[in-house]
């Protein structure tokens, strides 16, 4: 069916098909422009849920992009308030900057705090932030006939391990092997692949060259079956211990030199009561739960940062892992300190190319330069690290003092705090 859409007549009609059931949603004619599409799928929800949806279809994305590459059914978005901490003095392994850093959150307090920290973090001189490239993980799983076909499978993998280097960099000049780990239970083989990926979060490259490796040399050569290009020993998108362990994406360490002037001045907290309450909420608590964080809120900022930055916001189960650490020093003095296992991160691909958060990456200093494949997103997560600090700093010095509630009731709801009494 076509139907020409040079006016407000041929799009209802084309809704109208849609309500009627004659057309789906994501099988609307090609010759339609993606804001057009967009337009008669609004239409349509707004005509079977009897809604309004005039907020999700104002924005200034660029459609084409966003609806081929980026969400399918594609209808508008859906915002999220954006707003900016710092500045934050992170001292890399390259480069000494003071920046301001986009977040974007619906937690009301959140910046705030953040703020605090960044505030601190200053007047201590910046935080130290270095970054190591661990690698993108893909672990395809195999079947094998058993025991011994495993071993033999596993010893193929190991002696033909240049070839497999040679079809699995042919998929992308940016992709290079780091090691391949065999993992055997009986008759399943998990190899683990692992890729310096550049810039790129590198998920696609490392999936798309493990889809070659087997297709084109393994499955050809030993006859084994893969039954999953995902083995869940990747592991993708969620918490493990063998990610915390061995790391994934990029591995972040981070520390601030905190004086007893900024304890007592910025942050208003005692040194001793501060590394107490780290060592029993943290670290005993996190034992307590069977956690693998051992912190109080990497993921709050961390999801915040990716939203900003288009970074694939499900990598926040990964990025939430972590150890923040509060060590007495000199002079009544504190080294605060977190480590960061498993971080996928990028500047190019995926939704860093989307208008608002290339904007947020620009604001950032980090573009991408392909004569230095990788600088940018190290620096990208050399101030992740710094930022994620400061909103850990600054949490964990609130609920040392007692001023986690207060700030909460005055900054997300609104309270006027000295009307609520003494604390207890």
């Amino acid at each position: 069916m076509k139907i020409a859409v040079s006016n407000r007549d041929g799009l209802d009609k084309l809704v109208q098909a849609v309500v009627r059931g004659e057309m789906r949603l994501h099988a609307l004619p090609k010759y339609l422009s993606a804001a057009e599409r967009a337009e008669i799928r609004r239409q349509f929800l707004e005509e079977i849920s009897g809604e309004t949806l005039k907020h999700v279809g104002t924005h200034s994305l660029d459609t084409e992009r966003a609806s081929g590459r980026h969400c399918e059914n594609f209808v508008g978005v859906a915002q999220i308030p954006l707003g900016v901490t710092g500045p934050l003095r992170v001292r890399g392994r390259d480069r000494d900057q003071s920046i301001y850093v986009p977040l974007a959150t619906t937690e009301g307090a959140l910046l705030a705090s953040i703020n605090r920290g960044c505030s601190a973090i200053r007047a201590a001189g910046g935080v130290v932030s270095r970054v190591e490239d661990v690698g993108m993980t893909r672990a395809p799983v195999f079947r094998t006939g058993g025991i011994a076909e495993s071993e033999d499978f596993v010893t193929w993998v190991e002696a033909n391990h240049d070839r497999i280097r040679e079809v699995a960099e042919g998929t992308s000049r940016f992709c290079k092997l780091k090691e391949i780990r065999p993992t055997i239970m009986g008759s399943t083989v998990y190899l683990r692949f692992r890729f310096a990926t550049g810039d790129a979060m590198g998920m696609n490259m490392a999936t798309i060259a493990c889809d070659r490796v087997v297709r084109n040399l393994i499955y050809p050569e030993t006859g084994i079956e893969c039954v999953a290009l995902s083995g869940n020993q990747c592991v993708d998108k969620k918490p493990a211990a063998i990610n915390f362990l061995e790391g994934r994406g990029k591995r972040i360490h981070c520390e601030v030199r905190l004086s007893a002037e900024v304890l007592r001045k910025n942050l208003k907290v005692n040194r001793d009561a501060f590394v107490d309450m780290q060592y029993r909420k943290n670290l005993l608590g996190s034992i307590a739960a069977g956690a693998l964080g051992f912190n109080a809120h990497y993921a709050n900022i961390v999801a915040a940062f990716f939203i900003a930055t288009g970074q694939d916001v499900a990598h926040v189960g990964e990025g939430s892992m972590g150890v923040t650490m509060i060590e007495p020093i000199e002079d009544g003095g504190a080294l605060f300190s977190i480590m960061m296992p498993d971080v996928p991160l990028g500047t190019v691909g995926g939704g860093t190319a989307l208008d608002t958060q290339r904007e947020a990456l620009s604001l950032l200093d980090v573009d991408p330069d392909p004569a230095q494949p990788g600088a940018a997103t190290m620096r990208l997560a050399e101030i992740l690290g710094g930022i994620v600090l400061a909103g850990e700093l600054s949490l964990l010095a609130a609920i040392t003092s007692g001023d986690l509630t207060s700030a909460h009731e005055r900054l997300a709801r609104g309270v006027d705090t000295d009307k609520q009494g003494p604390r207890p």
